[in-house]
């Protein structure tokens, strides 16, 4: 289970890491994780109470844990820019990006703050908004890494292109695996340019099983 997330992790000390979704799933077991390996994990999540909360365990088991809450709400651009601009003020460089938060399948069609269907704009438009927003941050660090969590729904998604909202039909199930075909693609082509340019960043796709 996430919660007992067991992973060899080398020493993270003075490593700064952005983790979206962290207060529970696996973002949760990747915080009380890299936290616990030293690093300094920001919490990037829509609900403050949860987060304090979870701060609360980590901490039960790994008393150090530098940890800071920070809000995000990928269903909004302006939020997701609101933070970008927060953390580029702060000016530290970001060692690792882990894009963890995800919608998954809900029951009516929905749409994000700016009119996109909410699965696609959340899992995937919110998350290239935020790497592009942290890109300098990330281009700072020296071999910073850039996680982005596919599915193994992405393996029979398909992008609508006749109609990428589902305003006409919507499918929860392919609406979402749209959204993570599309979360994986973005990685490969983030991981593609970054090496041709040369950039300090190495994104790479994961795809949890």
């Amino acid at each position: 289970m996430a919660n007992d997330l067991v992973a060899t992790v080398p020493d993270m000390s003075g490593k700064l890491v952005v983790i979206t979704g962290s207060n529970s799933g696996l973002g949760f077991g990747l915080t009380r994780r890299l936290s616990a390996a030293g690093a300094d994990v920001v919490m990037a999540i829509r609900n403050r109470a949860k987060g304090e909360k979870a701060i609360e365990e980590i901490r039960a088991t790994v008393p150090d844990a530098k940890l800071t809450i920070k809000s995000l709400d990928l269903s909004s651009l302006a939020a997701v820019a609101a933070l970008g601009e927060q953390l580029n003020a702060e000016g530290r460089p970001i060692d690792i990006l882990i894009n963890n938060a995800g919608v998954m399948q809900p029951p009516e069609r929905d749409t994000t703050a700016d009119g996109f269907e909410l699965q696609f704009g959340s899992n995937h438009l919110g998350h290239f908004a935020l790497t592009a927003h942290l890109l300098p941050l990330l281009r700072a660090a020296k071999g910073a890494r850039v996680v982005s969590l596919s599915s193994l729904a992405a393996r029979f998604g398909k992008i609508n292109w006749d109609d990428p909202q589902y305003e006409k039909s919507y499918s929860a199930t392919q609406a979402y695996g749209q959204s993570k075909l599309a979360t994986l693609m973005f990685a490969l082509e983030l991981d593609r340019r970054s090496r041709e340019a040369g950039w300090a960043s190495c994104p790479m796709p994961r795809t949890p099983v």
